[in-house]
């Protein structure tokens, strides 16, 4: 079986080609698409490319084609990319508009490019959907609730191949079960010994998500990506009153400060540097005061959260980083876990300095808390997930 999975952003296309045959899967082709104007275009170039390369034969060669849509009104899961999956994104595009729209395009233009080809989405969201409800709650009026307003969680494939991942690595074969299973039949009843995992998915986009014994027990962002921790660009956590009281003081209106807080904010508002952490750091070694307090505002929303995750699972197993920056900046990962020898963490310096952009443990051989680097792959959680769903289908009927 061939599965092809689509990244979408509101101007970009990426893709990945995988196998799965025989118990074995690979990943054989991938590539992507910048500034991108015509999704039509982009993604008959890509089935082209593919065929070009002989990774295709024809495009009835495709088995499918996995989406990883980010979130979806009323909807969740991972499902038959359909209308009723378009009409999920179209009912949230306000609030997710740079990726909820070019998702339902690409579906749309699938459709058409590859007509034989069955198209699957797995939502963002679907790792979170056994999240306690008071973690998912909102103190809102029951009207806002009642429309959708609550904590949907985003980050969930890395989330999730982070739980399966880490279960691996610590020796517990039967957490990595229940998680690459959990889509399928549920989480089942938790094991009886537990396996707690806070999982910092730090990139241009970053989210923390405590994980009991594979599944989230709560998780930084909330209603949209905006929340949490300071994104590159996006504020993260904001009082609502800050909104009201910026449109009457600032003499804009609502879009503006919605444009504002969507582009203007985040480590790049603090900073007024960049939003790439990499100018940032250097501006900071450079002795620029704001940039270093945006990687010290950041580095406060991790721990804030992470900490918040300690207690909720009343101690911990192990802190994984993942992501860009979680991957290749041990001077984060160290800030992070800074002071807290005390509850059982300590780090191998020298570990911890030399695991970049790898897989890799970074705590010392005593410390009661691991500390772990695992590199995430969200497309690869997107075509199991799928192929997953294909075979359950050709059981089922």
């Amino acid at each position: 079986m061939k599965v092809l999975v689509s990244n979408l952003g509101s101007t970009s296309f990426k893709y990945r080609l995988f196998r799965f045959d025989d118990g074995v899967e690979e990943s054989i082709a991938d590539g992507g698409y910048e500034r991108v104007i015509d999704f039509g275009a982009v993604i008959e170039q890509c089935l082209e490319a593919l065929r070009e390369q002989g990774h295709l034969q024809s495009l009835e060669d495709l088995d499918a084609v996995g989406f990883k849509t980010v979130l979806g009104k009323d909807l969740s899961g991972c499902v038959e990319a359909d209308d009723r999956v378009i009409a999920a994104l179209e009912g949230f595009r306000d609030v997710a508009p740079a990726h909820n729209p070019a998702y339902a395009e690409a579906i749309r233009q699938f459709r058409r490019a590859a007509p034989g080809a069955r198209l699957v989405a797995l939502f963002e969201t679907s790792f979170y959907r056994w999240m306690p409800e008071a973690a998912g709650i909102y103190a809102v009026p029951r009207s806002w609730h009642d429309a959708g307003i609550r904590r949907y969680g985003f980050h969930g494939a890395s989330h999730k191949y982070i739980a399966e991942r880490s279960a691996e690595l610590l020796d517990r074969p039967d957490v990595a079960d229940r998680v690459r299973r959990m889509y399928v039949d549920g989480p089942g009843n938790p094991p009886e010994k537990p396996l707690r995992v806070v999982s910092c998915h730090l990139g241009g986009s970053s989210s923390v998500t405590g994980i009991a014994s594979g599944v989230a027990i709560g998780t930084s962002m909330g209603f949209s990506p905006q929340s949490g921790l300071p994104q590159n660009n996006r504020v993260g956590d904001l009082d609502a009153m800050a909104v009201p009281f910026a449109v009457k003081h600032l003499g804009i209106d609502v879009s503006e400060a919605e444009r504002q807080l969507s582009k203007e904010g985040g480590l790049a508002g603090i900073s007024g540097v960049s939003n790439d952490l990499r100018d940032i750091k250097a501006a900071a070694t450079g002795g620029d005061a704001r940039a270093a307090l945006a990687i010290d505002a950041f580095v406060h929303g991790i721990r804030q959260w992470a900490g918040g995750f300690l207690w909720q699972m009343g101690g911990c197993d192990a802190v994984v980083f993942t992501a860009g920056i979680g991957e290749n900046n041990p001077d984060i990962r160290e800030a992070v876990c800074r002071g807290m020898e005390g509850v059982g963490l300590r780090l191998d310096p020298h570990a911890n300095e030399e695991v970049r952009g790898g897989e890799g443990t970074i705590s010392a051989a005593d410390s009661p808390i691991s500390a772990l680097v695992i590199p995430t792959n969200e497309e690869l959680v997107v075509a199991r997930e799928t192929h997953r769903f294909l075979e359950q289908s050709r059981i089922a009927g």
